[in-house]
């Protein structure tokens, strides 16, 4: 079973190595997918030692071999900008392409996010978090104690 990591570019996503472990501990193979701008956020040398597999950013060119299908997707950290763009159908990345599938072809999600209360409260973010559940995806409230970051709550979901 292949679980897809998507992190994006906030505060915890250095960390995320210690969700791939878990991950790993509990079975799973490990893709870890990138937003942008987390590239910069990341060890990518370290996570694709970890892994055995390339931090993909983008999508791949026709002739590069084609990554396994996930069964499962975990977001962690999510961002408020991912999470509205995913709620509203944008694919404008790699990433949120991958998300915009998911759902219609019955792949679980699991949303961890990132924020704090002078974004969780927006009405819009608020909007995309209902959107969101009521289409399946499990969209967790944004931690309040994020040091450490609780990775395993998006696990224990799965």
């Amino acid at each position: 079973m292949t679980l897809y990591v998507i992190v994006c570019a906030t505060g915890p996503a250095p960390g995320v190595g210690e969700l791939v472990g878990q991950a790993q501990a509990t079975g799973w193979e490990v893709q870890v997918v990138a937003t942008p701008l987390a590239v910069d956020f990341l060890d990518t040398d370290a996570l694709e030692r970890q892994t055995g597999r390339p931090v993909r950013s983008r999508y791949r060119k026709p002739s590069e071999p084609k990554p396994p299908r996930p069964s499962a997707i975990i977001v962690a950290p999510a961002s408020f900008n991912t999470i509205n763009k995913f709620a509203a159908g944008i694919a404008d990345t790699y990433p949120l392409g991958l998300l915009a599938e998911a759902p219609g072809l019955g792949i679980p999600v699991v949303i961890l996010p990132s924020m704090g209360p002078s974004l969780s409260t927006r009405i819009p973010y608020r909007r995309s978090v209902e959107q969101l559940r009521a289409e399946g995806v499990r969209l967790l409230d944004p931690p309040t104690v994020v040091d450490p970051f609780p990775w395993h709550l998006a696990l224990e979901q799965l």
